[in-house]
């Protein structure tokens, strides 16, 4: 073979490889294009499930009596959070637009924290990526461990975690005028009367004027898993007596608040990653399957609870008194 037909296949060789780098080239911006088109066609699918959603919802009460001065301080809460997916990241933009407006101190996570397993190392995709702006603005997050939590080491992992500042399965903080109580709901019957016998004696020892629970399965629930009567008979004798407020759980994946039972209003607001369908009962204020939130006005005599959903609209307002 002479040189000049040696150049000629040469040349060929590298004008293929070239050409097909173009192709695989042109192919991979192809794929990145179809993969952005898809994802941007997903999330005008999720935005349009949810506009249909808020256009069938309740119309939000407009017979509160706001007080004309600033709040003692304010609140949010939510759970059933940690997928790490879209719709995630819209209750976590809402929660960012809320605090831009209201700033709030912290927030209750009843729950659920890391799906599917608990597992501690996917912390940075479930919670610290979606609540980057609220952790660099020094919002504090107290959770407590859901079902889902306890599927790793029994969720030590978290409570270990120091961005969930727990200071125990069970534990108790305060921000005057109102004492905090985070419970376990999954323990086990010896670790369950345990924790009983310890709220109680918290309860009992608490000089607060506002008392508030928290955990991550319902006492009172329309959604699919219903009322506990197990929490009922266990529960509701000690926040009657000891006359709790509030109590806020996840579990069922929507919003749920209650009229007061006994002088307790119970919230459900697990519609921070997941949705469910939810009824209504005899005892039901407001419910919503929507992707939601809630957030607290703190007064001396009054909490108001708003629940906002992904379009940060405002779609139940209600008073607790104290």
């Amino acid at each position: 073979m002479n040189m000049k037909r040696r150049r000629l296949l040469l040349l060929a060789g590298l004008g293929g490889i070239t050409f097909a780098g173009i192709v695989f080239s042109f192919n991979i911006r192809k794929l990145r294009f179809f993969r952005k088109q898809l994802g941007e066609l997903k999330e005008f699918l999720f935005h349009k499930k949810e506009l249909n959603n808020l256009l069938s919802t309740q119309t939000v009460k407009s017979d509160i009596s706001y007080p004309k001065t600033a709040p003692i301080f304010r609140f949010v809460s939510v759970a059933d959070t940690g997928t790490g997916k879209m719709p995630q990241y819209s209750v976590a933009r809402a929660m960012k637009h809320y605090h831009s407006k209201f700033p709030f101190g912290f927030v209750v996570l009843a729950g659920d924290n890391i799906y599917p397993n608990g597992e501690i190392e996917k912390i940075n995709d479930v919670f610290e990526k979606p609540y980057e702006y609220l952790l660099e603005n020094k919002v504090k997050f107290y959770a407590c461990l859901g079902n889902h939590d306890v599927r790793t080491d029994n969720g030590e992992p978290q409570v270990k975690y120091p961005n969930f500042n727990m200071a125990g399965r069970y534990y108790t903080f305060e921000y005057q005028p109102i004492q905090f109580f985070a419970l376990d709901t999954n323990a086990k019957k010896e670790d369950w009367e345990v924790q009983l016998n310890w709220l109680e004696k918290e309860l009992s020892n608490s000089k607060a004027p506002w008392k508030i629970v928290f955990a991550h399965h319902p006492i009172y629930s329309s959604g699919k898993y219903g009322s506990s009567q197990k929490l009922i008979s266990t529960l509701t004798p000690l926040f009657k007596k000891h006359k709790v407020q509030l109590y806020i759980n996840g579990h069922e994946h929507n919003y749920e608040r209650t009229r007061p039972i006994n002088g307790t209003t119970y919230l459900i607001s697990g519609a921070g990653a997941k949705q469910r369908p939810v009824g209504r009962s005899e005892w039901t204020e407001y419910s919503t399957e929507n992707f939601s939130f809630a957030a607290f006005d703190v007064y001396e005599d009054r909490l108001i609870v708003r629940g906002i959903n992904i379009w940060n609209r405002v779609f139940d307002a209600g008073v607790i008194q104290i």
